[in-house]
């Protein structure tokens, strides 16, 4: 019986999805996704959530280090409006409202985006970039986060799967204590591991693909990608199992960057 009212309520889920989901297509990948969750809503929030940890960070003082990820930055964002004109997305543009922040903090290597265009970058991953066209690579894979709006997907899977554990937890109302607990622990197990990293994962990759286009439209070359990704490498520590992680593994990183590079290039100009 308890199967039996899940699956009721996951016809309800299907039924709200099915009323009030905004289908669209990811720029330069061509992917369909799926969002439940307004612009407006996402990047109201996400506005807010940035602004409090750049007040809450130390801003680097260094002028020559901060202009260097301004000044790339804007390049990268300015490839990504090119290319949304190009394809008749222009109307999307009112969503971005690019900003670009150095957070002083060596032994952070990592950068970060916001829905909406919102960026950080962490000093502690400058000495791995090593250049603007390294730095070049990070920002166009947080461009394309925004780009591609991961944030609005990730927060409609979490939607999904939260309203799935709702579900669950009434279907089993009515079971023993221990078959709920086992039930519950295998939901939530198989959401994570099924759904949820693989979908970080993927949205890693794809935002490497993307960011890859719009390097090379911004005239960076997109082959320092390879160099770039394989320093991270050597700079990370020990790393969970790849099926467990919200990162794809390097060598499979790698592996996808040269399968995309010839297309990238058909975009990259040298200055």
């Amino acid at each position: 019986m308890f199967i039996r009212r899940f699956s009721l309520w996951l016809a309800a889920i299907m039924l709200f999805a099915g009323c009030s989901y905004v289908s669209s297509t990811v720029p330069i990948t061509g992917r369909r996704q799926l969002s439940f969750v307004p612009q407006s809503q996402l990047i109201s929030s996400s506005m807010d959530s940035y602004n409090q940890l750049i007040s809450q960070s130390k801003l680097s003082t260094d002028q020559q280090k901060t202009q260097l990820v301004v000044t790339v930055g804007n390049r990268i964002a300015n490839a990504a409006e090119q290319f949304m004109r190009e394809n008749g997305m222009e109307k999307d543009l009112q969503n971005y409202h690019w900003e670009f922040n150095l957070i002083e903090d060596d032994k952070t290597v990592n950068a970060f985006c916001m829905p909406g265009g919102k960026i950080a970058v962490y000093t502690g991953i400058l000495p791995v970039t090593k250049d603007d066209t390294g730095l070049a690579v990070v920002m166009g894979h947080e461009v394309a986060h925004a780009l591609a709006n991961h944030g609005g997907e990730r927060m409609s899977q979490l939607l999904l799967t939260q309203m799935g554990e709702t579900g669950l937890s009434m279907a089993l109302s009515k079971q023993p204590a221990q078959t709920k607990a086992l039930m519950m622990q295998a939901y939530g197990a198989g959401t994570q591991i099924g759904i949820l990293l693989p979908y970080s994962r993927s949205h890693e990759l794809e935002a490497d693909h993307i960011g890859l286009v719009l390097m090379a439209k911004a005239s960076y070359d997109p082959r320092a990608a390879i160099p770039f990704w394989q320093r991270m490498s050597e700079s990370g520590g020990k790393r969970p199992p790849a099926f467990l992680s919200t990162h794809p593994a390097p060598e499979k990183r790698i592996e996808d960057i040269r399968k995309e590079l010839p297309e990238a290039l058909k975009y990259y100009k040298q200055p």
